[in-house]
């Protein structure tokens, strides 16, 4: 039962402790406006933290068991050395399919970095194959030997070297965002308590006075806690609703162009950002119910 008091006093109240607390003023308004603020951050942050997680996701699966293979001979030989390729694919182990990438392909590939209007007919571009693995994968090293004997302008990319350091940039990604919505739930807290300690200071002749008439510092200390708790509870709230509806404004990947890799919230995601009021009103009930025993008892 007295694990419950807190709880039951933060959600009945009691009018007589409430007006230990002064209900306006400079210190109500900033710990409001600090909570949403803070909320709204905090949607975001976690906005970029989950995007990551699904960028991470995508590009692993978009580069997971495929290769490709170029082809940069002379006119000639692009289409011998294209059939010896593909023999030599035919009969390695760990390679389900293989095919070479039409023109059409090709300039879809190279639009985003030449335009749509490529004229490849008129420009070297290499032979592409593209290659999809098994289960059990090839390897890569022998397969490369045996390209350099039967087709020397062959030159196979396994794309190792683009998803490591893309998968370890999309999870680093992910982390950073992980930390910064704990480095916002800290300076909540810090903001909190300092405005929770300036308004114990303000009121420290009605603190002496109650104190005098027989009331207790868990008494005092309620009225404290349940007046900030609230406060950060009602600024969140504003916070998180401005967030998700900023987070809604942002373009879609497709009117993006890609560039913003989809960063949002998607299907039951977007019930995520309604833990942020709850979590702040605990951190607030927490960094107050702290402070205000620990200025109580410099009070003493």
């Amino acid at each position: 039962m007295a694990f419950f008091s807190p709880i039951t006093a933060l959600v009945v109240g009691d009018r007589q402790a409430a007006r230990v607390v002064p209900p306006t003023g400079v210190i109500a308004r900033l710990t409001g406006f600090t909570a949403a603020a803070m909320a709204f951050l905090a949607v975001f942050a976690l906005a970029l933290s989950l995007a990551s997680g699904r960028l991470a996701d995508r590009w692993a699966s978009a580069l997971a068991n495929s290769a490709t293979i170029r082809i940069s001979a002379p006119p000639g030989q692009i289409e011998v050395q294209t059939k010896a390729v593909l023999k030599v694919l035919s009969a390695t182990p760990g390679i389900a399919e293989a095919r070479t990438l039409s023109k059409e392909e090709e300039r879809k590939l190279l639009a985003p970095w030449f335009g749509p209007d490529l004229p490849l007919d008129s420009l070297p571009i290499p032979q592409l194959i593209d290659i999809r693995e098994s289960g059990a994968g090839f390897d890569a090293e022998g397969l490369r030997q045996r390209l350099a004997a039967e087709a020397p302008g062959a030159v196979l990319d396994d794309h190792t070297r683009w998803r490591r350091p893309l998968a370890l940039a999309a999870q680093r990604l992910r982390l950073l965002g992980l930390i910064a919505i704990a480095l916002i739930a800290a300076s909540t807290a810090a903001m909190i308590t300092l405005a929770a300690s300036a308004a114990l200071a303000a009121n420290s002749q009605v603190i002496r006075v109650l104190r005098q008439i027989g009331a207790r510092d868990s008494y005092i200390a309620r009225a404290f806690v349940r007046r900030f708790t609230l406060r950060a509870l009602a600024g969140a709230l504003v916070g998180t609703a401005l967030g998700i509806a900023g987070v809604a404004l942002l373009p879609a990947t497709d009117t993006a162009g890609g560039f913003l890799t989809g960063l949002g919230f998607h299907g039951p995601g977007w019930l995520l950002p309604l833990v942020i009021p709850p979590l702040a009103a605990v951190v607030a009930f927490l960094a107050t119910r702290l402070a205000a025993f620990r200025s109580l008892r410099r009070l003493s």
